[in-house]
């Protein structure tokens, strides 16, 4: 298992819907997507190599289909999901919307799958206003030029799978476009986030340091004019600038520790995001139930959440993760457990780690256990810390 030194929120094993790929693989995964899509142009294909075409169609007929599905692509694989750009969008959807008419009237009902993609480029690029008219109109003008070649029945198939894939892509654009915003809109949270706690921090030193900063200044100027005829006064007021100094220091070492102590609510929801980031499914509970759990003892189960997780995300290749906060009844008296259980290799299996002995003595030092390894569909990390009952907070016990 590894240290927590490790950024958890790194990038995600697998590229999320709109993200461009990272690597030679996630190109590759990527490329192939795209070619299945591409087995509509089986028909054209096959119509200039066998269609019987002059020399000269069978040459334009070639440029023409190359020219389609380099825009096709440029179009849809480029801007699917971003803001509209009327220029870039109108321009190669006109294109589009030329070609597949212009190739499919001249050389014959074999390119009528063209608009299959014209369809599909409409629907995934263009508002949603606009593309409720552009599918319908591309269908309806297919359908027509199927009727010229007495092509009823098959223009007619082509007619609803041009309609239903045009629709469908609107709805897969919109998941991209929401997808893109709700990420951007993560990062702004965090980085307000990030500002809160920097004026925080501002705020409370200036309440911790303010009047303790002030006073020692004050003894200091009073002990100056002391000094030359009252050094046994000036002294007293030197002996408190150290007691006020000493006690200064010791209220911003309690601060900084209270400021490191990581908190249990911040860590799960913090584990929600790093996980569904790292494209690995995660079951997480909601605002957790912390009544009787001293702070030490809920510091050393955010510690644990925060280590199980990094190795989740980073060394388990896992693709799902589910964390369980549970109160439990044990012959030691009750328990607040934190279960983290995914289903990837658990890491490299050399024994536990700088990770793991920490964690083991962080729990040990709050009076809690902790339990870590494989299991038959993954790997577990349990841990246990001491829990008073409600009687017992109601009581004072």
């Amino acid at each position: 298992m590894s240290t927590m030194t490790e950024d958890r929120q790194g990038m995600p094993k697998h590229t999320p819907v709109g993200w461009p790929p990272r690597n030679r693989r996630e190109l590759l995964v990527k490329t192939l997507w795209i070619a299945v899509w591409l087995v509509f142009l089986s028909s054209p294909v096959d119509d200039l190599v066998n269609g019987g075409h002059s020399t000269a169609a069978t040459v334009a007929g070639a440029l023409g289909l190359t020219a389609f599905v380099g825009v096709y692509l440029t179009l849809v694989f480029r801007n699917m999901g971003r803001p509209f750009d009327p220029r870039t969008v109108l321009t190669l959807g006109g294109i589009l919307g030329v070609l597949a008419p212009l190739l499919a009237s001249t050389l014959g009902s074999a390119w009528l799958g063209l608009f299959v993609y014209l369809s599909v480029a409409f629907g995934a690029t263009l508002p949603l206003r606009a593309a409720y008219w552009a599918i319908p109109a591309s269908g309806v003008v297919m359908y027509l030029i199927g009727l010229r070649f007495h092509e009823e029945k098959e223009a007619r198939g082509l007619l609803l799978l041009v309609v239903l894939i045009g629709f469908a892509m609107t709805g897969v654009g919109q998941l991209v476009r929401t997808t893109i915003e709700l990420r951007k809109a993560r990062a702004t949270v965090a980085q307000l986030a990030a500002n809160e706690e920097r004026l925080r921090l501002a705020r409370d030193l200036h309440d911790l340091l303010g009047h303790s900063l002030s006073l020692i200044t004050l003894k200091s100027e009073l002990a100056g004019r002391m000094l030359p005829g009252h050094p046994d006064k000036a002294a007293q007021q030197v002996a408190d600038i150290e007691q006020v100094s000493r006690q200064a220091l010791v209220d911003v070492r309690e601060a900084v520790t209270g400021y490191r102590r990581p908190r249990l609510a911040a860590e799960l929801a913090g584990t929600q995001v790093a996980l569904t980031a790292a494209g690995v499914t995660a079951e997480v509970p909601a605002e957790p139930d912390l009544t009787g759990v001293a702070e030490e003892s809920e510091s050393a189960l955010a510690w644990s959440l925060r280590e199980a997780v990094t190795n989740v995300v980073r060394h388990s290749g896992a693709d799902a993760c589910v964390v369980r906060l549970l109160r439990l009844q044990t012959l030691d008296g009750p328990v607040l457990e934190l279960r983290v259980e995914d289903n990837g290799s658990g890491g490299s299996g050399k024994g536990p780690g700088n990770g793991l002995t920490g964690l083991t003595e962080r729990l040990e030092k709050a009076g809690g256990t902790l339990e870590a390894g494989r299991v038959k569909h993954g790997f577990r990390l349990v841990a246990r810390v001491p829990a008073a009952t409600s009687a017992d907070v109601v009581s004072g016990a």
